[in-house]
C-alpha cells in the first residue's frame, strides 16, 4: 500500500522515496505501523519528501494503516466494509474506502481534526466520484487482488479478480486507443472502465490481467499506431485485427 501511494514521477525517483521509507521502517513494516506514533514519527521523517508530499502526508498514511488495522485487523477487511457482493466492479468499493481513510481523526499528526488545505494527504486517496483514474489504488489492488504469478501476490481473497479495474497512465491509455479499447481523451474513471470492459471480452474473470502487456508494450515506444511493419511483429496483432485497427 506504501509503494503504491508513492509509485508516481519519475522511477528512479519513486526507488530512491520507497527506499528511505522502508529502511526506517525495518523488516516488519505491519510492526512498525502498529506501533506508530505521529508525535515521534514527524520527528523521524521531518525531511522527507516526494514530489509534494512530505513527511506530514506521510505519518498521515501511516498512521492511517494503523487505524485501519486497528479498526478492521487487516487492510483487506477495512477494504471490504464498501464492497458490495453484486456490484460489477470496486467503483463503490474504492468511492467508500477513499472516503472512510479521509474521515479518520488525524489530529495526532497535523494537530486538528480536519486535515489541513495545504495538505496532499488526500491526493494518496482519490475516488472515482472525483472522476479520478485512481491509478495507484487500481494498481494496489491488482497486485493484492490477482492470482500469484510472480508480478501479483494473491493476497486478498476476498475481491474477485473479474471486478478489478485496469491502472490507466499514459501508456495504457495510448495502446488501448489504438486497439479501439476507449475513444476517451481524458485518462479518467470513465476511460479506466471502458478499457476494462473492452478487456473483459477477452478474459471476463481476469481482465486485468493484460494490464502489465499492453504498458510495457505501451513503455517501447514502438508501437504508434500505424507502422504496418511494426504491427506484424506484435504479440497483439490479433487483437488489432479483430477490432479493426
Amino acid at each position: 500500500m506504501i509503494a503504491a501511494a508513492f509509485a508516481y514521477g519519475a522511477v528512479g525517483i519513486i526507488l530512491r522515496t520507497l527506499g528511505s521509507i522502508f529502511a526506517e521502517l525495518g523488516p516488519s513494516p505491519r510492526r512498525y505501523v502498529e506501533q506508530f506514533e505521529p508525535k515521534q514519527g514527524l520527528r523521524t521523517f521531518s525531511g522527507f519528501k516526494h514530489r509534494f508530499n512530505d513527511g506530514r502526508d506521510l505519518c498521515a498514511l501511516l498512521w492511517a494503516i494503523r487505524l485501519m488495522l486497528e479498526q478492521s485487523a487487516s487492510i483487506e477487511a477495512f477494504f471490504l466494509r464498501g464492497l458490495e457482493g453484486e456490484a460489477e466492479d470496486v467503483t463503490g468499493a474504492l468511492n467508500s474506502y477513499s472516503a472512510a481513510v479521509l474521515k479518520q481523526d488525524y489530529c495526532p499528526v497535523f494537530g486538528t481534526k480536519e486535515i489541513p488545505p495545504n495538505s496532499y494527504f488526500p491526493f494518496l486517496f482519490p475516488a472515482p466520484a472525483s472522476g479520478s483514474a485512481c491509478k495507484r489504488l487500481c494498481m494496489f489492488l491488482r497486485w493484492v487482488v490477482r492470482p500469484a504469478d510472480n508480478i501479483d501476490l494473491g493476497l486478498w481473497p476476498g475481491i474477485s479478480a473479474s471486478k478489478l479495474i485496469i491502472p490507466v497512465d499514459t501508456h495504457i491509455q495510448r495502446i488501448s486507443g489504438y486497439l479501439g479499447f476507449t475513444r476517451r481523451k481524458s485518462a479518467d474513471w470513465r476511460m479506466a472502465r471502458e478499457i476494462t470492459v473492452a478487456l473483459r471480452q477477452f478474459d471476463p474473470a481476469d481482465p486485468v490481467k493484460y494490464d502489465f502487456s499492453l504498458a510495457h508494450l505501451g513503455i517501447s515506444e514502438g508501437c504508434n499506431g500505424a507502422d504496418a511493419s511494426i504491427c506484424l511483429s506484435c504479440p497483439i496483432v490479433g487483437i488489432c485485427q479483430q477490432t479493426g485497427h
